[in-house]
C-alpha cells in the first residue's frame, strides 16, 4: 500500500475524531435545554445521565466481541451516524420516553464508535511505525470546540434543539460515509481468526492492563472535574462573575487542543514514558494551583495547565495498550512464524483497546460525583487534591508506556500487513 493511502486513512479517521468530538460537546453543553424539553426533574435527570456512560461501556465490550468477526473499519463505518441519528432524535422526541431511548441509543453508539475508533488509530499507528495517537485526539478537541461554539449560539439565539442539531446531522453524516471509504484498516487478511485464537487465549494478561485502567480513570476523574466542576468553582469559591466562569472551560479544551497537536512530536523525541511523566505533573501542578488560587484569573491559569498536562495521558494509554497485545500475541508464536509475518496482534490489540476503553466511563461516572460530595461535605479546595493525588499516582505507573515505545519513535521499521478493507493491498 502506498503512503498515500495511509495518508488518506488517517485524515478519514481524524475526522471520525472530529465529528464524534462535535457530537458529544452538542450533547452535553445543551443538558439543560434536553431537561427543559422533557420536564425531567432534577432527581430524575442524575439518572438519565448515568445511564449514558454505563450503556457506553456495554458498546465498548460487544465492539470487543463484534470485532472478532467483522472488521472494525465496517463498524466504524455504520456506527458513526448511529450517534448522530440517536443525537437527533434526543432532539426530536416528543415524550420523556422517547428520549430515554434516544439517549440509550447514542451510549450504546458512543461506546462502539470510541472503542472502535481508537482500535483503527492503534492499528494505523503500528502500520505508520511512529507516534499520532495524540493527532486523532486533538481532531477530536477540536470537535469539541466546534461543538461547543454551535450549542453557544443555538442556545444564544434560542434555537429549539431540533433546528440546532439537524444541519450539523446533515452535513457530518453524509461526509463521514464519503471519508469511511478511506479507512485503513491496517491488518492481516487472517486477522479475523487470530481475533478468535487471541481470545481463547486469554488476550492481554489482566496484570498488564491494570495500571493503563488505573492511568485511564484518573485521566477521566480530572476530565469530568474541570467539565462539571470549573464553573462553579469559578464562581462559588473564586467569586468570579457568571460570564467569566465560562472562560475555564474554554481554555482547557483549547489547551488541550494544543497539547495534542504537537504531542506526538514529543513522543517521537523524548518517548512516551517521559511525555506522561511530564503530563501528569503539569495536570498536578494545575489542580495544585487551582485549590489555592487567591482569584479567578489565577483559577483560570491552573485549569489552563491541567488541559496541557492531562491531554496527553488518554492517546498514550490506548497506544500502550496496543504496543502490550502486540508484545504479547508474539509471544505465542514461534519466531520463524513471526519474521514470516504471521502474526500482528491485531486480535488482542482490539480487545485490549476495548477493555481499556472501559475505564473511560469509569472514571466519567466516578469523577463529578466524587468532587460534588467532598466539596460539599468538605471544601471545594480541599477536593480539588483528591484529582491531584490520582493524577500524581500515575508517575507510580509510566513505566507501562515504555514497553516497544522507542520503536515508534526513530528506527522503527514498518511492518508488513494486509488491509482487508480496501482488496488486500499490502501496508
Amino acid at each position: 500500500m502506498t503512503d498515500a493511502r495511509l495518508r488518506h486513512g488517517r485524515a478519514s479517521l481524524a475526522f471520525s475524531f472530529f465529528s464524534q468530538g462535535v457530537a458529544f460537546a452538542l450533547l452535553v453543553t445543551r443538558i439543560p435545554a434536553v431537561q427543559e424539553r422533557y420536564g425531567i426533574s432534577d432527581a430524575l435527570l442524575p439518572l438519565f445521565l448515568a445511564a449514558v456512560p454505563i450503556l457506553a461501556a456495554v458498546g465498548s465490550v460487544l465492539t470487543e466481541r463484534l470485532v472478532r468477526r467483522t472488521p472494525v473499519s465496517t463498524v466504524l463505518r455504520w456506527v458513526q451516524p448511529v450517534v448522530f441519528l440517536s443525537l437527533l432524535g434526543v432532539a426530536a422526541g416528543e415524550g420523556i420516553w422517547q428520549v430515554a431511548g434516544a439517549l440509550g441509543v447514542f451510549g450504546l453508539s458512543v461506546g462502539a464508535l470510541d472503542a472502535s475508533m481508537n482500535m483503527l488509530g492503534v492499528s494505523l499507528q503500528r502500520a505508520y511505525g511512529r507516534s499520532i495517537m495524540l493527532g486523532f485526539h486533538a481532531a477530536y478537541s477540536l470537535g469539541g470546540i466546534i461543538g461547543a461554539s454551535l450549542a453557544w449560539a443555538g442556545a444564544h439565539w434560542d434555537l429549539a434543539l431540533v433546528v440546532s442539531y439537524l444541519p450539523v446531522v446533515l452535513v457530518l453524516v453524509p461526509a463521514a460515509l464519503m471519508g469511511s471509504r478511506w479507512y485503513v484498516d491496517a491488518r492481516r487478511a487472517e486477522v479475523v481468526e487470530e481475533s478468535v485464537q487471541g481470545a481463547a487465549a486469554g488476550g492481554v494478561p489482566f496484570k498488564v492492563l491494570l495500571p493503563l485502567c488505573l492511568v485511564m480513570t484518573f485521566a477521566y476523574i480530572g476530565d469530568s472535574t474541570v467539565s462539571n466542576w470549573s464553573a462553579k468553582y469559578l464562581q462559588d469559591v473564586l467569586k468570579s462573575s457568571e460570564e467569566l466562569a465560562t472562560v475555564p472551560y474554554n481554555a482547557y479544551m483549547v489547551t488541550t487542543l494544543i497539547g495534542r497537536a504537537v504531542g506526538d512530536l514529543g513522543v517521537r523525541r523524548f518517548g512516551a514514558v517521559v511525555v506522561v511523566r511530564a503530563g501528569a505533573v503539569l495536570a498536578a501542578a494545575g489542580f495544585g494551583v487551582v485549590a489555592v488560587a487567591p482569584g479567578a484569573w489565577i483559577g483560570i491559569l491552573g485549569f489552563t495547565l491541567l488541559g496541557l498536562g492531562l491531554c496527553v495521558l488518554v492517546p498514550q494509554t490506548f497506544a500502550a495498550a496496543g504496543r502490550h497485545a502486540e508484545q504479547s500475541q508474539a509471544g505465542h508464536y514461534h519466531a520463524d512464524d513471526r519474521e514470516a509475518g504471521e502474526s500482528d496482534g491485531t486480535g488482542r490489540s482490539d480487545a485490549a483497546v476495548a477493555r481499556l476503553n472501559v475505564f473511560n466511563y469509569v472514571g466519567f461516572l466516578i469523577g463529578s460525583p466524587l468532587v460534588g460530595a467532598l466539596g460539599d461535605a468538605w471544601s471545594y479546595r480541599w477536593a480539588m487534591l483528591v484529582p491531584m493525588l490520582l493524577v500524581l499516582v500515575t508517575l507510580v505507573y509510566a513505566r507501562s508506556f515504555g514497553d516497544g515505545a522507542a520503536r515508534y519513535g526513530g528506527g522503527y521499521e514498518r511492518p508488513r500487513v494486509v488491509d482487508v478493507g480496501r482488496g488486500g493491498n499490502e501496508v
